[in-house]
């Protein structure tokens, strides 16, 4: 039993909880899609003092729930909202600035974590998370897709038709996953793939699915990559390399690229500068991940490429996380629960729906850059 000071402090943590929610048209025990069900009143507590870790930590853990979690997610997220009240989250911010500042977080001897937390969680678990390619970035839903298969199909063809690509290529695909990017161009367009991931889980299937086609899939760092290509492409990846390596990536980038060559990046940034990762998703999701700012990865880039082209349709990329929580909650039945048990669904359904409102909100944004040396004059055709 609770001493008296602790029940006391747990209702003053509730009554204040309880103050912010209906601030963001949240309420407890409601009946509408957004509205919170609290199943331990332990998280009240939990979230105040823990910010978005707590939080989330108390989702996986069954303390409440929410029929449309994204929309929970969304009211909650909103700037100026709660978590702008979270003394807990701008301490954590602060902290966070002070490390990057001093560590390398994604160096070599670093950067294998966030393939050992996340993208090694298993083949068979994103087989059904995914696509039939497997691809696990933003579908290209403007081109008039109807579903999450064309989606990923038109944003390779647009991809390619960004790069111009032409049967006989020599082309990198730098974080190139389960290789179905690689897969698609290659069958496609008739071009030789070499895709590097650091990924072992990755490499055996890519190696699998690339079979019969001029597809290379290594296990290596894009840092080790030392000859040369026509065209080269990154498709969610840059998250991964921190701002602390953005000379050395693009440095690497540009001595890998031919002359006339051109360079698609593709990848999640976020509207405010500065290195912060949310404490929940760099414990559980994206260990050391690092969203760029529009200034902070144009800074980067121009000083070794021209810029040609900067797209964004960040919109796409809630209605792909959508589609992939679809899938979580159709198809979670067909794994092995020794393996993958309700606490890992549960992170997985946090994970893509609080992805999927920071999509909603336009607090991340999802750019294709397309980079050259500025040895040609002529105007990218794809338009």
């Amino acid at each position: 039993m609770a001493a008296p000071g602790e029940r006391g402090m747990g209702r003053f943590f509730e009554r204040q909880a309880r103050l912010w929610l209906k601030e963001a048209d949240i309420e407890v025990g409601g009946s509408r899609p957004w509205d919170i069900q609290v199943h331990d009143n332990r998280l009240w507590r939990r979230a105040i003092l823990g910010g978005s870790l707590g939080f989330g930590e108390a989702y996986m853990d069954g303390w409440f729930d929410a029929p449309a979690m994204d929309e929970l997610l969304v009211r909650l997220m909103k700037p100026a909202g709660i978590r702008d009240k979270l003394w807990i989250l701008k301490t954590s911010r602060s902290f966070q600035a002070i490390n990057n500042s001093i560590l390398n977080r994604q160096s070599k001897l670093r950067a294998t974590k966030v393939a050992q937390t996340h993208y090694d969680a298993g083949n068979n678990f994103f087989e059904i998370l995914l696509d039939e390619l497997m691809i696990y970035s933003c579908g290209y839903w403007c081109s008039g897709a109807s579903d999450l298969a064309s989606a990923q199909i038109a944003k390779l063809n647009l991809i390619a038709a960004k790069l111009e690509l032409k049967p006989g290529m020599k082309v990198l695909d730098i974080g190139c996953g389960w290789g179905g990017s690689a897969y698609h161009l290659a069958q496609t367009y008739g071009v030789k793939v070499v895709g590097v991931t650091i990924s072992e889980e990755q490499v055996k299937l890519g190696l699998q699915r690339n079979s019969g086609l001029d597809v290379q899939i290594r296990l290596q760092d894009y840092r080790d990559v030392n000859e040369t290509f026509d065209a080269i492409y990154s498709i969610g990846m840059f998250e991964h390399v921190g701002a602390k390596n953005y000379d050395t990536y693009f440095e690497t980038v540009k001595a890998a690229l031919k002359p006339q060559g051109r360079f698609l990046l593709h990848t999640i940034g976020h509207r405010e500068k500065g290195p912060y990762l949310d404490p929940w998703f760099n414990r559980y999701i994206f260990p050391n991940g690092y969203l760029p700012s529009a200034s902070e990865l144009a800074a980067a880039a121009e000083k070794v490429f021209v810029i040609e082209d900067w797209h964004n349709f960040g919109p796409d990329y809630d209605k792909t996380l959508m589609c992939w929580l679809q899938n979580l909650g159709d198809r979670y039945s067909e794994l092995d629960p020794g393996r993958y048990d309700e606490r890992f669904r549960r992170m997985f359904v946090f994970y893509l729906a609080a992805s999927a409102a920071g999509f909603r909100l336009r607090l991340n944004q999802l750019w294709q850059v397309l980079l050259s040396h500025g040895d040609r004059t002529d105007i990218p055709v794809w338009r």
